[in-house]
């Protein structure tokens, strides 16, 4: 990784009616509509490092491997955004893909291993991958070694299957007992 160049200049999370614009996918996940978002979003629910509460995410799926079975995330506003810094404190979370339910355990991924989740991102999802780069300001020129560069400053989170996950009929359809939204 080039250390000369600085880190990017990341957007602030967004505010006011972008924020409720930006969690309502929350909601829709909590209604019962998580279905919608087929395999490209989840739901992460983890556990807050202050307050020792449950705390929600919608996050896009980068990367996901059926054997083992993991989710690979990005953590667009970098090491600072809350839900990351939540799983640095707590790695295990539950995740919802659709309507079944997995527990995880999340794996922080080297700069090296980001650049090349970024690469296969940016071949399979062209368009999102460049307007994602500069949004948050990063270098990226639309070759595929341009967005190594920028995957190597782009947080990368593997959630992968706890090992009872692995199990026939691990995942269920059922909520977990310790979230907030079954009751």
């Amino acid at each position: 990784m080039d250390h000369s160049n600085p880190p990017p200049q990341r957007p602030a999370p967004p505010t006011g009616w972008k924020r409720l614009a930006a969690r309502l996918p929350v909601h829709l996940f909590r209604i019962g509509l998580g279905p919608l978002f087929g395999r490209r979003l989840l739901l992460l629910i983890h556990t807050g490092r202050l307050s020792g509460a449950s705390r929600t995410v919608v996050l896009e799926v980068v990367d996901h491997t059926r054997a083992p079975r993991s989710w690979t995330v990005a953590s667009g506003y970098g090491p600072s955004a809350q839900w990351y810094r939540n799983l640095r404190h707590t790695p295990q979370a539950t995740i919802q893909v659709g309507r079944r339910y997995h527990a995880v355990n999340a794996r922080f991924l080297p700069p090296e291993d980001g650049a090349e989740v970024m690469a296969r991102y940016a071949e399979g999802h062209p368009r999102t991958a460049a307007r994602l780069c500069g949004y948050l300001g990063l270098p990226a020129d639309g070759t595929a070694a341009g967005y190594r560069r920028a995957g190597e400053l782009i947080p990368f989170v593997r959630l992968e299957c706890a090992p009872a996950c692995h199990g026939p009929r691990a995942a269920t359809s059922r909520r977990p007992a310790d979230d907030p939204t079954a009751r």
